[in-house]
């Protein structure tokens, strides 16, 4: 088993930009690593994967729930191309404080707008905009956040 400052120091060395306070828990895996730049306090629960073909970036104060993936790159959609092994990859662009639910997958071309929240098992296809709740497949805006959505905690 790895100490905290074995796992920061490996996550470091493979990653481009880790900011401070980021953890990944155990089966963090990626593509490239130097397409990756990650802010300060993100946390990543079991079983990670990004396949950084493009570029991931991840704001300050997000979240991952457990087998989250971002996939940035695809296969061509023309068979011809395909067969020959055509792929591309789109950046994929996470804000600041965002929460991202277990089993979400992330496309490639998606950006999740701050403070955003998306629902577990939601395969992310499309934006989303700032402050929102969003889920389902493929995931949607539900509604917004709002100041009803606050529970007193003050931490």
């Amino acid at each position: 088993m790895c100490s905290s400052g074995k796992k920061r120091s490996l996550s470091a060395a493979i990653i481009e930009k880790i900011g401070k306070n980021a953890y990944f828990e155990p089966r963090f895996r990626c593509e490239f690593g130097f397409n990756i730049s990650i802010g300060d306090n993100f946390y990543a629960n079991f079983d990670c994967i990004i396949l950084d073909g493009g570029e991931v970036t991840i704001g300050d104060n997000v979240l991952f729930g457990s087998r989250v993936g971002i996939y940035t790159s695809n296969h061509a959609i023309n068979a011809d191309e395909r067969k020959a092994g055509a792929c591309y990859a789109k950046a994929v662009t996470i804000d600041h404080s965002v929460w991202v639910g277990g089993g979400v997958h992330i496309n490639q071309g998606v950006t999740i707008g701050d403070n955003s929240i998306i629902g577990s098992g939601s395969v992310v296809t499309k934006d989303i905009p700032a402050n929102m709740i969003a889920a389902g497949v493929p995931c949607r805006v539900i509604r917004s956040i709002t100041a009803a959505d606050s529970v007193g905690f003050t931490g």
